[in-house]
């Protein structure tokens, strides 16, 4: 009998020998990928389900959707609609009051389109897998954060819009209009 089990096999690699760092090193990598792995269960699940969340696309993917037009722009409207619905409001939706307005009618704002919808291409590329394990939080700090303070500002696109859960209001306030020709005194009038 060998002395030891690699002597009866002696094309085996030698056992590999790893400090307690390595071996957590490895457990928290482990974890990730079982994360991962299970977060693609998911949505293979909600695919076969026929009842899919917006797939996201590889970065640099798609239009933003202030330059889209007709059918193009219903088509990413109804993508983001279902984003909205599904993840951004059951999540980050916080109460509605004067000092954070919200308005369930939100696709009729344009900024508010605007705004949600770079803030959902920003969610596409920062949950992809080449965006690390730190990619959603960069997410949270670099663009939910800042998105939601300005959509629900007091003075933001809902301003005019429900400030209480249970009197709902609507009402777009119209933009600026432009201007024709040079701001008065700017020098640019005639002589």
């Amino acid at each position: 009998m060998p002395d030891r089990p690699h002597d009866e096999f002696p094309d085996l690699p030698e056992p590999i020998r790893l400090s307690d760092t390595e071996v957590e090193e490895l457990a928290a990598t482990v974890a990730r990928l079982t994360a991962r792995t299970s977060a693609h269960d998911q949505l293979l699940d909600r695919l076969a389900a026929d009842d899919p969340l917006p797939l996201p696309a590889p970065p640099g993917a798609g239009s933003y959707i202030v330059s889209l037009r007709g059918s193009a722009y219903d088509q990413e409207l109804t993508g983001l609609t279902a984003w909205v619905n599904e993840v951004l409001l059951p999540v980050y939706g916080r109460e509605i009051s004067t000092q954070a307005p919200w308005c369930p009618w939100w696709p009729e704002h344009p900024e508010a389109v605007a705004r949600l919808h770079g803030l959902w291409m920003a969610w596409k590329q920062h949950i992809a897998p080449d965006a690390g394990p730190s990619g959603p939080a960069v997410w949270h700090r670099d663009f939910l954060d800042h998105t939601m303070v300005q959509l629900r500002s007091p003075n933001g696109p809902f301003a005019a819009c429900m400030t209480h859960p249970k009197r709902p209001a609507h009402r777009v306030l119209p933009p600026p209009l432009p201007q024709d020709g040079p701001p008065p005194g700017s020098g640019g009038g005639t002589a």
